[in-house]
């Protein structure tokens, strides 16, 4: 059960920051379906520091300027999404989906390219970093603590402060629901906009770097299995408010991580059910919950909306 609870909060602290992340966005009323294309852009940059960073650096400073590796390449990446979104009025479903599909083969063929040039025949799309590996991790008891979970909670904390406690965050909700009555008291749409949209990047790319220091490598084409749509989910199923969505990345951690210990729990083991079933299940828990929630829907009415000042 030890080893549940751990995978189940591995797991929840990488969907709890993305899904926070498209919080952000949707909040300022751009819709983020490129997650998942900046989760592995994220991951791109903190492998990349991991590897050329010097092993004799002290591991403290390597995780630090490894997490902010991952934030710089995630609010770049989801710098595409504000540009075409805000200034070009594009449809942003298009865009979220075509960030998604270019960021996994962008990616890939750079550590490619990286590969080669190291050994001609070495053709795989792996970041090798062992050797740089920051400890992560802190045994208590029979429980191995990832920093991660510890960052995952801060961010959850601070999300909520920021949208329900500040003034930037009620300004930035104002702009998801009513554009056009925030612009009239003097509140920047557009500013706003991609204030989220480049949140949503720097936290999206956190939950990149936070999913692939699990192994310690990683195939760039292979992608991250759908984390970033499972953390729309999650977004959606916690109605868009931090706390809620802390919740919802339990839920879905928890059905995630049977895949990984099912066999360890006898109960479980004794059915003889395949792995590819549990490996399935937060997908498939993903579509009923959000079959049943959608009806209920609080999400932010300006969001997909391109603001038009024109408009009142």
């Amino acid at each position: 059960m030890v080893l549940l609870l751990q995978y189940m909060l591995l797991f929840a602290s990488v969907l709890a920051l993305v899904a926070l992340g498209g919080c952000f966005s949707e909040h300022s009323g751009i819709i983020n379906l490129g997650l998942e294309g900046i989760m592995v852009v994220g991951a791109l940059g903190g492998a990349l520091v991991l590897k050329y960073m010097p092993v004799d650096v002290p591991s403290f400073i390597t995780v630090i300027v490894t997490l902010v590796g991952a934030i710089a390449f995630g609010m770049l990446y989801s710098a595409l999404l504000g540009v075409a979104a805000i200034h070009f009025n594009a449809d942003q479903t298009l865009i979220g989906t075509a960030m998604n599909m270019l960021a996994t083969a962008v990616s890939a063929v750079i550590v490619k390219a990286i590969n080669l040039s190291v050994d001609s025949s070495d053709v795989s799309s792996v970041v090798y970093y062992i050797d740089n590996r920051p400890d992560l991790t802190v045994q208590i008891g029979g429980f191995e603590f990832n920093w991660f979970m510890l960052v995952a909670v801060v961010a959850v904390i601070a999300a909520y402060v920021v949208l329900y406690k500040t003034r930037f965050g009620l300004r930035l909700m104002a702009c998801g629901e009513n554009p056009q009555a925030a612009n009239s008291v003097g509140i920047d749409v557009f500013k706003m906009r991609w204030a989220g949209v480049l949140i949503s990047g720097m936290l999206g790319g956190l939950g990149g770097i936070a999913y692939i220091t699990a192994g310690s490598s990683w195939t760039f084409e292979n992608g991250v299995a759908g984390y970033g749509f499972l953390a729309l989910a999650v977004m959606i199923f916690g109605q868009w408010k931090p706390h809620r969505i802390a919740l919802a990345a339990l839920l879905f951690g928890f059905f995630r991580s049977l895949g990984s210990v099912y066999s360890g729990i006898p109960l479980l083991a004794s059915m003889n059910i395949p792995s590819t079933v549990y490996n399935l299940l937060p997908y498939i828990i993903s579509l009923i919950v959000l079959a049943f929630s959608s009806k209920n829907s609080m999400a932010p009415k300006a969001e997909g909306i391109p603001y038009d000042k024109s408009t009142r």
